[in-house]
């Protein structure tokens, strides 16, 4: 295993942004920077033992400095909607930036994803992989509190890929972060139609048409929105309105335990991905938003459904909804998010996860 460090550009204000490539035994090749803790790059070898690329973004840091849609960040304070950017808390009401016309989205208009943190780079005798750090100051984007966040990356021998979330507080504030990466398991070739996925959820969050919670969790039973069983993503997304972009309910058999969230694979690469997760909920998206404006890596068009994401969190606008589990952090406690990316090849007995 190894980690080497390489010059990735700078900031506007001058200050340098780090570029780290992380290796595993298997061929798994990671690339990550310390601005905005965004997964440039992920090689995965298919069936055939070829390592391609299997996420969506850009080769250089100009780019991302651009409009993106959270390509490979860490998205925070709060990850996912929040209803007309503001909540109640001890009486008090909190106005945050709206960047998703009236509503807050993935922390504002500056949040985890556009900041830079401080990366500290280790190996472990089965691990290689980055401890990220980043203080929110008391009032950034309208939350309250000093918020200490710490992330590890950390990948692994077994083609694991383990992040881990830290954060403590000076004031009660609401905190919900995730992994923002776009996945293609193809290698980006084409769309990700073709993909199978299974969802351990039997219900999810229902939305409005601003895709803000009304509070119902509906079963998924006898609806395009089913993935307990494995189907295409395309099979019924013209069933959905907009497409896939939904919270589901985790099958959880503990709150706060790690359990399997989702399950994604790819006939032609024969690639097999599986998330594991400590949250109560994963947001599934299809990228019903990519249009192609946004060229990425080697020139690639990145099209409607060309890259889906799977991001583990706690549920949309629960600040404002007292029926979703707690997503306030008060002084003196610990917020804690885990998840594993686990990767494997189909129907192959040695990889077969």
């Amino acid at each position: 295993m190894s980690i080497a460090k390489e010059a990735f550009g700078k900031l506007e204000d001058g200050r340098k942004v780090d570029l780290y490539t992380l290796k595993n035994k298997n061929g798994i090749i990671m690339k990550i920077t310390n601005y905005g803790g965004i997964i440039t790059h992920w090689y995965v070898p298919d069936k055939n033992g070829k390592a391609e690329d299997i996420v969506l973004g850009y080769d250089s840091l100009d780019k991302y400095l651009r409009a993106t849609p959270y390509f490979g960040a860490i998205v925070g304070r709060y990850a996912n909607r929040i209803a007309e950017g503001k909540f109640t808390l001890k009486g008090k009401t909190y106005e945050l930036a709206k960047n998703n016309g009236a509503n807050h989205l993935h922390g504002g208009m500056q949040g985890f994803d556009k900041v830079l943190w401080t990366a500290e780079s280790f190996e472990t005798v089965d691990s290689v992989g980055l401890k990220l750090n980043y203080t929110s100051p008391d009032g950034e984007e309208g939350y309250p509190g000093n918020l200490d966040v710490e992330v590890i990356y950390a990948l692994q021998d077994d083609n694991a890929f383990h992040v881990t979330y830290k954060a403590t507080t000076d004031k009660a504030t609401p905190i919900n972060l995730s992994q923002h990466s776009y996945f293609n398991l193809s290698g980006v070739k084409r769309n990700v139609l073709d993909h199978k996925v299974m969802i351990k959820a039997g219900k999810y969050t229902v939305v409005n048409e601003n895709l803000i919670p009304t509070g119902e969790l509906r079963q998924v039973e006898n609806t395009p929105m089913d993935f307990t069983a494995p189907h295409t993503i395309g099979s019924r997304i013209e069933q959905v309105p907009g497409g896939y972009d939904h919270n589901y309910v985790l099958n959880k058999p503990e709150a706060g335990n790690l359990s399997l969230a989702a399950r994604v694979s790819e006939p032609k690469s024969g690639r097999i991905m599986e998330i594991y997760t400590t949250e109560p909920g994963l947001q599934f998206y299809a990228g019903n938003f990519l249009d192609g404006q946004f060229v990425g890596k080697g020139k690639t068009l990145y099209k409607d459904h060309w890259g889906f994401c799977m991001e583990t969190q706690h549920f949309p606008d629960s600040p404002n909804q007292p029926d979703f589990p707690s997503t306030i952090l008060r002084p003196g406690e610990t917020y804690y998010h885990y998840t594993e990316f686990r990767f494997g090849i189909v129907n192959d007995d040695k990889n077969k996860l």
